[in-house]
């Protein structure tokens, strides 16, 4: 899998956010990250920190186990 995949599902709020955070952290500035989440909260909570954070959430989609998010880092 991509290592930019970051693969969240099965993980309840805050962990979803909280390990999002510390994997963008790590990465350079204008990276995208993919996280995948099935946590029904994380459609409030991912954008949220991205607009609290300065990072561009680019897309959000609806899949079959719960959402994707595609975030640009700061």
């Amino acid at each position: 899998m991509d290592d930019r995949v970051y693969d969240l599902r099965g993980l309840k709020c805050p962990l979803p956010v909280l390990k999002t955070e510390k994997r963008l952290r790590g990465m350079p500035s204008g990276a995208i990250l993919t996280v995948e989440t099935s946590d029904p909260l994380a459609i409030i909570d991912i954008p949220h920190f991205c607009s609290k954070n300065g990072h561009t959430l680019v897309a959000t989609e609806k899949t079959e186990s719960g959402h994707r998010f595609i975030i640009r880092k700061r």
